[in-house]
Formats: structure tokens, sequence, C-alpha cells
């Protein structure tokens, strides 16, 4: 682990916020629960507005909880947004920029990908090696995708219990699970349907840890990362239930998150049932958006009225449910509109369990003040950083962007165009300010360039194959 370079403020004093409760009745050292799915659209849950999916468990911790209307994933891809979770780090800093074995090219494009690592390195220190200063026991289930090579894998980079989704791991049947050790594997033959095995890993590893000394659970859902794969029990009401709609939905997409709300019910049934449910923040979120495309195949789900899907820098690709529950610690049944990044969780958990001293570049910051007061507005003139120079299998092309307020600049890498949008007014992003508001777009456009240069972010390079007369 690296020497510990900076302090952060220790912001569990703060007086009285909404409701009747105070900062100083949160717990130091609760248990971290952490749920986070796969490829999970901005519109796929009952509590984001979804009328096809039943998403009942979910739409209760809501309930229970307080819910993100504009929360972000660090990248529109999965690996660079697992990483900024583990590192508190935005991916450009990192430079894992893009999902691991994400290769496209475009040879019709001017420029190339830029040069990444794709891994997240050994020596970066993670948000459980951290916890474990402080005492806690930490588990990792599901899917990992940060690298598997010697100290890259879960049981070398802090948790105490692993169990990583190894081969076919787009599969729900005839995968593999290594158990703490790539000696240890658990092979399935076509039994057990992958979500279920998860969500017994993760129930398994809260029972085993029901005692005085507090715990982190990572729990890292395949699904509804495409195969699409459901149940076949789960299926027969979504067929039924297709067409009595005018907006169209994907039954066997239904049946896949029906069966990650059951494993988000049987979590907290073992919370409950353990009587650990209040002291113990409980997290749901997504890596990145959902699929807007035919991708091994049909497509799942729909992200309107965000403007494209998972790949691709504008919101469809980046903005994520996000909620937070933990019963009489966090009001109930708030939303807000406040923004926060996937590198805030580390600097979060750090300053929630007593770790004043957090490692170099974290890039995120404390989310407590907010989920103490969520009906107030906050930091909002902080920038959100975004940097995909990347071609996505879904489409995307390299691009950057920054949000600062409701104003964010998108820029295009390869030609080096310039958009700027009012989310608050455009949450489509329909609505090119760029040309309107020429002092505000470069105002930003200089911010984002800073930025890059901050953080060493690794641009693309020129192709050298490509003939300016053809035409993408």
């Amino acid at each position: 682990m690296k020497p510990a370079i900076f302090s952060i403020a220790f912001l569990l004093s703060i007086s009285l916020f909404s409701g009747n409760l105070s900062a100083q009745t949160l717990p130091t050292q609760p248990n971290i629960v952490f749920i986070l799915a796969d490829d999970l659209g901005w519109t796929d849950l009952g509590c984001y507005g979804n009328k096809f999916n039943e998403t009942p468990n979910i739409d209760k911790l809501a309930e229970s909880g307080l819910r993100f209307t504009q929360a972000y994933a660090a990248c529109p891809v999965c690996s660079p947004t697992r990483a900024s979770i583990m590192t508190g780090k935005y991916p450009a800093r990192l430079q894992l920029t893009n999902y691991i074995k994400g290769e496209r090219t475009d040879e019709n494009s001017p420029v190339l990908p830029a040069n990444w690592k794709p891994y997240l390195e050994g020596k970066e220190t993670t948000l459980p090696e951290l916890l474990k200063t402080k005492g806690y026991t930490t588990g990792m289930v599901g899917k990992w995708h940060l690298g598997n090579d010697k100290g890259q894998n879960p049981w070398e980079q802090g948790f105490n219990y692993s169990r990583m989704i190894g081969k076919n791991g787009l599969d729900y049947y005839n995968y593999s699970i290594f158990m703490d050790s790539y000696e240890n594997e658990f092979t399935d033959t076509g039994k057990e349907y992958l979500t279920d095995k998860l969500t017994e890993y993760g129930v398994e590893f809260i029972q085993q840890n029901n005692s005085e000394k507090p715990f982190f659970l990572y729990l890292a859902y395949s699904a509804p990362h495409v195969f699409i794969v459901p149940r076949g029990d789960k299926l027969r009401k979504y067929f039924f239930k297709y067409g009595k709609s005018e907006e169209k939905f994907n039954p066997y997409y239904a049946a896949m998150m029906e069966s990650l709300d059951d494993g988000v019910g049987q979590i907290m049934e073992t919370l409950k049932a353990n009587g650990l449910l209040e002291n113990t923040l409980v997290i749901f979120t997504s890596d990145n958006g959902g699929l807007g495309l035919d991708e091994l195949g049909p497509i799942p789900t729909n992200l309107a009225p965000l403007r494209k899907w998972k790949g691709h820098i504008y919101e469809g690709g980046t903005r994520v449910p996000a909620i937070f529950s933990w019963p009489g610690k966090l009001t109930a049944g708030k939303t807000t509109e406040n923004y926060f990044s996937t590198t805030d969780y580390l600097p979060t958990f750090c300053d929630l369990t007593g770790i004043s001293e957090i490692p170099k570049n974290v890039d995120g910051k404390s989310l407590i003040p907010l989920l103490l007061q969520p009906e107030k507005e906050q930091d909002a003139e902080r920038p959100l950083f975004w940097h995909y120079p990347h071609f996505s299998n879904q489409l995307g092309r390299p691009a950057g962007s920054v949000r600062v307020d409701d104003f964010k600049l998108v820029e295009l890498y390869e030609t080096g165009t310039l958009e700027l949008y009012n989310l608050k007014e455009d949450i489509s992003e329909s609505n090119n300010l760029s040309k309107k508001m020429k002092v505000k777009t470069q105002e930003m456009y200089k911010m984002l360039t800073d930025w890059r240069k901050s953080v060493n972010a690794q641009m693309p390079v020129p192709n050298p194959d490509y003939q300016p007369s053809k035409k993408r």
C-alpha cells in the first residue's frame, strides 16, 4: 500500500440537518454493502420511472433512503468506472480509460485510440486496503474486470473474501468462479443461474461476518450485461405485458432485471435477519449507461430522454441510478438533484469510517454533507470531468467533457468540435449552445484542457493510414 500523503477533513461533526438526526448519530464504523449492476441504464428501474421492469426491492431501497437523479459513472464503460470506485481517482489519471480488451479502431478516422493501461496497477491503494486499516473484513463478489495478473486480482488488492467471475463471464450458465485464488475454482455445468450464485456468495459473506467486527461487501453483479440470458421461469409475465405499452421494452432484459432485484431483496433480508440493517449503509448503482444498439442480441433497453448510451460521453453513457439507504440514519424517501461521480465513493467511505489520511491525488470528495442535507444545493460550481479517447463497441467515438453546475461542454477529439449544453433545460443534449455562448464555451474548454494536463491524460494519436478523401 502506498503511504498516505494528505488528510481529508472528518466531517461527521456537522450540526443538525433535515429531520431530527445529527451527524454525531452516525456510527463511525458501519458495515458497508456496495451493490454494483453492470450496464444498467438510468431509466431501467421502477423508482426511476420504468413502467415495464419490475424492481420492487430496489424501489423499496429508494423508499428507505436517498435517490440521486444526477449521479455519474466516471467513464461510459465499465473497467475505468470500477477503477474509480476502488481508488477515488479519475480513469484518466490512472490511464485506465477503456474496458479491458477494448481495442476497437476505425480505419477511416484521423486518430487512433490513446495509449492506455488495460489493468489497475497493483501499486494503487484500494478502498478495501484502506478499510482494513480500520479493522474491516472485506469481501468482493462478482465481476472484477481490473486485471488478472499478479498483484491485480481482488485477493491481492485488499479483499479477505473473493468470489470473482472467471471463464465465460458473459454467460449466465457454464461460467466459473475463482474463490480466493486461481487454484480454487467453482465451475457451473448449466445448473446455477449466475445472478443467483453471486447473491448466494453475498449472503454467505454477510453471514460469516455477523459479529462486532465491521465489514465491507463489494457485490458486483454481471447483470444485466449481455448475453441477455434470463431464467425461463421469470419470462411469462413479461411476454403478456409486451405490447400493452406505447413504449417498447425487452421481456428478456426485464426478466434478468427481476433476478437482480431478487438478489438485492435477499441481501436486505439477510441483513435484517442478522440484526444488521441499522448499522449498515447500502448503496446500489451502475457502472455506466445501458446498451442502445444490438450487441450479442437485441437492443435491451431505452434510455430516452437521455442522449446516446454506453460507450458515449453523453448523458446516456454516464448518468446512472444511485441509491443510498441506511434506515434510521439517513432521511428516508428523499430525492436529490445534486450531482456526484463514482470517484467520490472512496473519500466518502474514508470520511465515514474515520480514515483521516488517504492516498495522493485522489480526485473525489466526501459526500457526507450531501447525504445529511440532500435538499440543500451543494457544490454547484464543482467541475466533473470525463475522458474517453477510444472507439467503443457501442459506436462511441473519442471525446471528453466537463460539467459545471447545469452546463456541460463536450469536445470531440477527432475534429476538435466543441458542444455546449444546459442540462437543466435540455436533458437530451439536443440544443448546442456553443455558438450562442462563446465565452462560456471557451471558459469551460480551458477548464477541460487544464484538467487533462494536470492528470496527464493520454490523448488519441494520429492515424498514419488516414485518407481524408474517405468518408466515415
